[in-house]
């Protein structure tokens, strides 16, 4: 009964362990710097921090702020560790897509494949969308460009 119980008590810590590893980002707390600008930007909106590395080494530290613009609408704003926008991402209906990137959609892939819509807005200004689909029990994210000319398909894990 012991070495069942012990056998029991490793299946779930491994469990649990390899749960905690396939967490997608860390809630954590912003730089000073951040928080300010996030809070000059959006006041009155509450965030859920997290933080991401990218760059070619993931030598830069980028930290996002999810938040909810009203009851149905949420978006996510992308600063560096200076407190600089670097991309600002809005979730949007599928009647707000450009009619081109609409058509391209309805041509291709069904409905109720459609998980989210967003327009994102980078640190250059520039707007693209980005429509997350799924497909085959795989998720990818459709880009176009501020036209709705179609950009990019690309596998998320």
């Amino acid at each position: 009964m012991k070495n069942v119980f012990l056998t029991f008590v490793f299946l779930c810590t491994s469990f649990l362990l390899a749960q905690e590893g396939n967490t997608m980002k860390k809630v954590v707390t912003p730089p000073e710097k951040v928080k300010l600008a996030f809070e000059k930007e959006y006041p009155g909106k509450t965030a859920v921090w997290s933080e991401e590395y990218v760059g070619d080494d993931n030598d830069e530290i980028r930290y996002e702020a999810k938040y909810n613009v009203n009851n149905t609408t949420k978006a996510l704003a992308v600063y560096d560790n200076l407190g600089n926008m670097k991309a600002y991402e809005l979730q949007i209906p599928l009647s707000q897509l450009p009619p081109k990137a609409q058509a391209y959609l309805k041509k291709n892939y069904a409905a109720k494949a459609i998980r989210e819509i967003a327009v994102v807005v980078d640190y250059k200004k520039i707007t693209t969308y980005e429509v997350g689909i799924e497909k085959d029990s795989k998720f990818y994210d459709i880009q176009f460009d501020k036209d709705g000319g179609f950009n990019v398909i690309v596998e998320k894990n």
